[in-house]
């Protein structure tokens, strides 16, 4: 277990997500994004990071067939597992560093909300978008969201990497081409708000 890995187990081993300041009750941009893609509902969908998030939840309520979440915490996996109840086995659910993970499976779209930010490392950041671009179909999507420059410095004890969305497409312009991106705000559960940069690629 290397340091990120245990720093994730032990934040959701011991707090509750609602007291997370990334929770959402209704993960609204993301859905809005998705949704403006009008991906066939047997689209391969894999959130990033998605650990506890409800966003497949919301995804599996409006048909879509062929969903993974992918987190680094085991700990969040089965936290959601267990909230999803029988509908948990309509997914799969893949804990691994995304820096490492490895597949041969092709995905549809490659939804991220404020896990890439907390790359720093250029081999890290490096080794994400090399994935990203492997596994993402020619003509498939990447829904990225991280904090802006107008956002946080810091979430859950580590410094992140702020992007605004010039920025954002830099990263991402090897494989992916950007089609549409906004900025906007997320309010946390302790009533503070977080400015966030969106952008919706295409893969090459």
């Amino acid at each position: 277990m290397n340091e990120r890995h245990r720093h994730w187990e032990t934040l959701y081993q011991n707090k509750e997500f609602e007291t997370c300041s990334w929770y959402q009750t209704i993960p609204e941009t993301s859905l809005e994004l998705i949704a403006a893609l009008h991906l066939p509902k047997e689209a391969a969908i894999l959130d990033v990071g998605g650990g506890e998030s409800h966003l497949t939840a919301f995804l599996l309520k409006e048909g879509f067939s062929q969903l993974s979440v992918l987190d680094i915490s085991p700990t969040a996996l089965e936290k959601s597992q267990k909230r999803m109840g029988v509908n948990a086995a309509k997914v799969t659910w893949i804990a691994s560093d995304v820096t490492c993970f490895e597949t041969e499976k092709s995905y549809d779209l490659w939804h991220d909300r404020a896990a890439f930010h907390f790359l720093k490392d250029p081999k890290d950041i490096a080794a994400y978008l090399a994935t990203a671009g492997k596994r993402v179909r020619a003509g498939g999507y990447a829904v990225i969201g991280t904090f802006s420059p107008q956002g946080p410095t810091r979430c859950s004890g580590i410094t992140i990497q702020q992007y605004s969305i010039d920025a954002l497409a830099e990263c991402f312009k090897a494989d992916f081409d950007l089609i549409a991106s906004q900025e906007n705000s997320h309010q946390t559960p302790f009533d503070t708000e977080q400015a966030f940069s969106f952008c919706t690629f295409q893969r090459k």
